[in-house]
């Protein structure tokens, strides 16, 4: 049976690529970003499984509005893959001011626990999953990523706290590794004299050598694991190297 499952940051990168296994294997998706046009794009191409809801992902009611649009829909909510995030500030804290990073907060967490929220409902009866997608910088400070990685590190609390509240439904952190993502593209091309050198050398080496994971690889993981959720992750943070995701990854 088809499930129903709502993607953020579904417009490109690691978001386009769950969307796009989900529905080669038959689901519905609500995908939510900010570009309009992308997601468009996405529904012309699959109009029966595909549902567009385009905003700004600091508009807390967005949360609500994309399980609505679910259920209505679809009647029925499987899965919520948080996969939406900013970058920026990528500064020193010295050079930053608090609402720099209460900005990142409002995009990458504070949205997260809203789109939690409204979904719980639906997921407990459905005994369904939420992914987040985390960050390796979550667990081990880079100079300048202050506010990003802050973010990363509660969401992989929060994805503990749910586990510990919400019995029915799994909850669980993934670090997708390096991905040739546009995100990676701007570290290159907009923050590399800000970044310390040893960093910097690091992510240009990744590109150089073609070591950056494609965005299918993560994806098609973290799509297989929300239609069949590893219920012995619940509340954990996993990264794409961990053996747990050996299975996900050769299947």
């Amino acid at each position: 049976m088809a499930k129903t499952v709502i993607v953020t940051g579904a417009s490109r990168g690691i978001g386009l690529a769950i969307a796009e296994y989900l529905l080669k294997t038959s689901n519905n998706v609500v995908v939510i970003a900010r570009s309009q046009d992308a997601l468009d794009k996405l529904r012309q191409r699959n109009p029966e499984h595909v549902r567009v809801l385009a905003g700004d992902l600091s508009d807390l009611s967005l949360a609500q509005k994309g399980v609505d649009l679910a259920a209505k829909e679809f009647g029925k909510l499987d899965g919520l893959i948080v996969n939406h995030g900013i970058l920026d500030p990528v500064m020193r804290l010295r050079d930053t001011n608090a609402e720099d990073w209460k900005k990142t907060f409002d995009v990458n967490f504070i949205s997260a626990v809203a789109f939690a929220k409204a979904a719980l409902p639906l997921l407990s009866t459905s005994k369904g999953c939420i992914l987040f997608t985390s960050s390796g910088v979550s667990v081990g400070a880079v100079s300048t990523w202050g506010a990003y990685g802050a973010t990363k590190a509660a969401m992989n609390h929060f994805a503990g706290q749910l586990a510990c509240e919400e019995p029915n439904v799994t909850s669980i952190s993934v670090r997708p590794g390096v991905v040739d993502t546009e995100m990676q593209r701007e570290l290159r091309e907009v923050h590399s004299s800000i970044m310390a050198k040893k960093d910097n050398d690091k992510f240009l080496g990744l590109h150089r050598d073609g070591k950056l994971l494609k965005p299918s690889e993560p994806g098609n993981v973290m799509a297989k694991m929300v239609l069949d959720p590893p219920r012995e992750l619940n509340g954990r943070f996993i990264s794409w190297e961990s053996a747990e995701l050996l299975r996900y990854q050769e299947s």
